[in-house]
């Protein structure tokens, strides 16, 4: 399983792999590439048609992934599977690498820079712990900036939360907007889809 961002990276990324696996029996693939997933490709590599890249493939458009590569590569071990059995293995060994690295989701935040007194700092930085609220960047001068991201939708509970807990003794700067890579998982995938 890789990232990707062209059809020449993933098709490097594939011979990699085969030269890697080069006594594999088969080394099947499967990719999408672009937000709208337009380039889509898969190979069964000597399988019975349909019984390797297709099932990848579908497990990619399942978990809607985006510019990646899944490449399962199979040693044959005397033990004829059948196209269902075939079917099952491809589309399980997709599944289970994608629980296992996990999948993101691009959130396109704005920093924002907040300016606090040294006496305030120890009170936000717990909230912003308690919050999951990482901190890009602190800096140290006459009062301390300290520098997050919060996406539209949260920015004024945010905005809100902090005036009470510093009795609003702040002041905060928008910055410009950047896309961020948050966890999402199969939980949050299945609340969104409601």
């Amino acid at each position: 399983m890789a990232r990707i961002q062209s059809e020449d990276q993933a098709k490097q990324l594939i011979e990699q792999v085969t030269k890697e696996n080069s006594k594999a029996n088969h080394n099947c693939y499967a990719y999408m590439l672009g937000d709208d997933d337009h380039i889509q490709r898969e190979s069964d590599n000597g399988e019975p048609s349909g019984t390797a890249g297709v099932p990848i493939l579908e497990v990619l458009k399942k978990n809607e992934l985006h510019n990646v590569l899944a490449v399962v590569t199979r040693y044959f071990g005397g033990i004829k599977l059948g196209a269902g059995g075939l079917i099952r293995a491809y589309s399980n060994a997709t599944s289970t690498t994608i629980d296992q690295l996990g999948i993101v989701k691009l959130v396109n935040k704005q920093q924002l820079t907040l300016t606090i007194d040294y006496n305030q700092f120890d009170k936000l930085k717990y909230f912003l712990e308690n919050e999951a609220i990482p901190i890009e960047d602190t800096q140290y001068i006459d009062q301390i900036q300290v520098v997050i991201a919060v996406s539209d939708d949260h920015f004024n509970a945010l905005i809100s939360a902090i005036t009470n807990l510093l009795s609003d003794q702040f002041t905060y700067d928008k910055g410009p907007y950047k896309i961020f890579e948050v966890p999402y998982s199969r939980e949050a995938r299945q609340q969104d889809e409601r």
